[in-house]
């Protein structure tokens, strides 16, 4: 992309659409229309799949988990029909608002499932090498939490091993891609501090334990 003034409309469009299609908290409104209330009030007082879980309705979890992943994979691919550089601030985008939703007081979701349907769009094959450490992770230590981390922890380690890479006739080289990967990570970590302050601690609550809604 060569800079010029609209460019840089366009790397702000791409950025805020981004926003504001991640900014959708679907765990809040899929449990509403069900009748469950506020799932900010069950649980942890998260918006994602896993409180969406706690309720007891595995199908509201899954409509989450494929919804939160599907903002993410959808604001990098339209706007990669534009340019790859503004698939990357979509992306980033997207990340940011499902984060930090303006509509909630920027007190939004964990960015797990959004983070991966992020990284399928923009290289898939890190997406599903990520995706893999995930299930290994949970099936191996049952930490949701760990296995989110080390997940996203592995995604600019993968960027970068695969770049140069020849995948199915397809190459990845660009630092942007790479760097988003990393930003994922970053803000992956960053909302999960208490998660890793109780993993230290030894009182996490695997899968499939209910968690304490005095927990952080």
């Amino acid at each position: 992309m060569s800079f010029d003034a609209s460019s840089v409309w366009a790397l702000v469009a791409a950025a805020v659409l981004g926003y504001l299609l991640g900014s959708i908290p679907f765990g809040l409104v899929l449990t509403r229309a069900a009748g469950l209330g506020d799932i900010r009030s069950i649980g942890s007082g998260n918006i994602g799949a896993t409180n969406v879980l706690r309720t007891g309705h595995k199908g509201l979890a899954l409509a989450t988990l494929l919804l939160d992943g599907g903002k993410g994979a959808i604001a990098v691919l339209v706007a990669g029909l534009f340019d790859p550089l503004l698939a990357v601030l979509a992306g980033g985008g997207a990340m940011l608002g499902h984060l930090f939703p303006v509509w909630l007081g920027f007190k939004g979701g964990k960015g797990v499932a959004t983070a991966l349907g992020t990284l399928l769009a923009i290289m898939w094959p890190v997406g599903v090498l990520c995706c893999l450490v995930w299930l290994v992770m949970a099936f191996l230590f049952r930490y949701s939490s760990l296995a989110s981390l080390t997940a996203t922890a592995a995604a600019p380690v993968l960027a970068w091993a695969l770049s140069g890479v020849p995948v199915f006739g397809t190459v990845w080289t660009d630092l942007p891609r790479a760097a988003l990967a990393l930003f994922i990570a970053v803000l992956v970590f960053i909302r999960h501090d208490g998660n890793i302050r109780r993993l230290l601690r030894g009182d996490e609550p695997k899968i499939g334990q209910k968690k304490k809604a005095a927990a952080g």
